[in-house]
C-alpha cells in the first residue's frame, strides 16, 4: 500500500493531491495514508503537506528499490522483479537461496548494505550503507556450463558502457575488475548450480563503489580501491547508474542466449582493456610468472604469451599488472 501511495505521488508530481483522494485510489483509510506518508517522508522522501490542499512530492531519495530505479530502467526482464533490502550479509547469498526455490530469471536483489560482501578467492569487499550498488542478478542460461565465464565478460562491459556514459574514463582489468585511474571500483562475482550440461541457475553479483569518499577505505586496500566519487570527485546518483547496468547488460545477455553472440561484449572488453599489451604476472602453481598479455579470444579468455615465445588461453586466474598501482 505504501507503494502505491508513492506512486500516485509520483504521477501527480506537480500537483497536490488530498488524503480523500489517495484513499478513495486505493481503499484505505484516511489515517492509513498519513501513516503511509510518514513512513515515506522517514525513508527520506521529500513530501509537501498543506492543509486542504493534501500532498504533493518534493524530491525522492537515491534509494535502490524498484520504485526509484523503474524510472530509468529499459528492460524486457532483468529488474523487472527487485527484491530491495535496507541490510544484507550478501546478495549473492540471498539470491543463490531464491534461486534454489525458483525465483525467475531476471529477478535482482540489491541492498543499500552488505555485511559479508565478498569478491573472488574469497576476498572481503567493503559495503556501506547508501554509497554503492551491491546488487545481484538471478539467470538461467540455456548454456553449457563450460561458457558461463562469458556472463561475467558480459557483466563487464555492462558496466563499462554504463559508467563511461556519464563520460568518466573506465577501464577492463581482465575478466572481472572495473578500473578507473588506476583502481578497483567495482568487481564482479558469478556463481552456478549446474549439472554435468545444464545450468540450474547463475547469479551474478555487482558490487560498484560509487559514493564511497576515500578516507572510508581501510588502509589495507586505500592504494588499490576507490569510488567513482573519490576519483572524480563530485557525487553520483546510484539508481541512475544501477538502471543503466542492468539495461546494458540486458541487451548483452540476449544477444548471447538467443544466438551465442558475444561478439559486441569482447569487442568492449578488448577495446577497454587495461591489461592488453602490457607486462602482467599471472599465478600458477602457487608461482609468480612474468607474461605478456596479447589478446581476449572469442571465448573471453585471455591469450598470454611466455617468455619463450609459448602463448596460453586463461579462462580464469589471478593476474596482476606490474607496478600497476603505483601509478598516479
Amino acid at each position: 500500500m505504501k507503494n502505491k501511495v508513492l506512486n500516485l505521488l509520483k504521477e501527480n508530481k506537480n500537483n497536490f493531491l488530498s488524503g480523500e483522494k489517495i484513499s478513495k485510489e486505493i481503499g484505505v483509510s484516511r489515517a492509513a495514508v498519513w501513516k503511509y506518508i510518514n513512513t515515506l517522508k522517514e525513508e527520506g522522501y521529500d513530501i509537501e503537506s498543506i492543509s486542504r490542499k493534501g500532498y504533493k512530492i518534493i524530491n525522492s531519495p537515491d534509494i535502490l528499490t524498484y520504485e526509484e530505479i523503474k524510472e530509468y530502467l529499459n528492460t524486457d526482464f532483468i529488474g523487472n522483479k527487485i527484491i530491495h533490502f535496507d541490510t544484507i550479509n550478501s546478495t549473492n547469498i540471498k539470491a543463490k537461496e531464491l534461486a534454489e526455490t525458483g525465483e525467475k530469471e531476471g529477478t535482482v536483489i540489491i541492498s543499500e548494505e552488505q555485511t559479508l560482501g565478498r569478491g573472488r578467492l574469497g576476498r572481503i569487499w567493503i559495503a556501506p550503507k547508501y554509497k554503492g550498488i551491491w546488487m545481484s542478478i538471478i539467470l538461467r542460461p540455456n548454456i553449457n556450463p563450460i561458457h558461463v565465464a562469458k556472463i561475467t565478460q558480459i557483466s563487464a562491459a555492462a558496466v563499462c558502457l554504463a559508467i563511461s556514459e556519464m563520460e568518466i574514463e573506465v577501464y577492463i582489468k581482465w575478466p572481472n575488475d572495473i578500473i578507473i585511474n588506476n583502481k578497483k571500483v567495482c568487481g564482479i562475482l558469478t556463481e552456478m548450480s549446474c549439472e554435468l550440461n545444464k545450468i540450474n541457475y547463475a547469479v551474478l553479483g555487482i558490487g560498484i563503489n560509487v559514493n564511497i569518499d576515500e578516507n572510508e577505505f581501510p588502509d589495507s586496500i586505500k592504494n588499490t580501491a576507490a569510488s567513482i566519487k573519490s576519483a572524480l570527485g563530485k557525487e553520483f546518483m546510484r539508481k541512475k547508474i544501477a538502471a543503466k547496468v542492468l539495461n546494458h547488460f540486458e541487451t548483452l545477455y540476449k544477444q548471447f542466449i538467443i544466438d551465442g553472440n558475444t561478439n559486441k561484449s569482447l569487442d568492449i572488453c578488448r577495446k577497454k582493456s587495461i591489461v592488453l599489451g602490457k607486462k602482467i604476472n599471472i599465478i600458477k602453481n602457487n608461482k609468480t610468472i612474468s607474461v605478456k598479455a596479447v589478446d581476449i579470444n572469442d571465448e573471453g579468455e585471455l591469450v598470454v604469451e611466455y617468455e619463450n615465445g609459448e602463448t596460453e588461453n586463461l579462462i580464469s586466474g589471478e593476474i596482476s599488472l606490474k607496478n600497476f598501482y603505483n601509478k598516479k
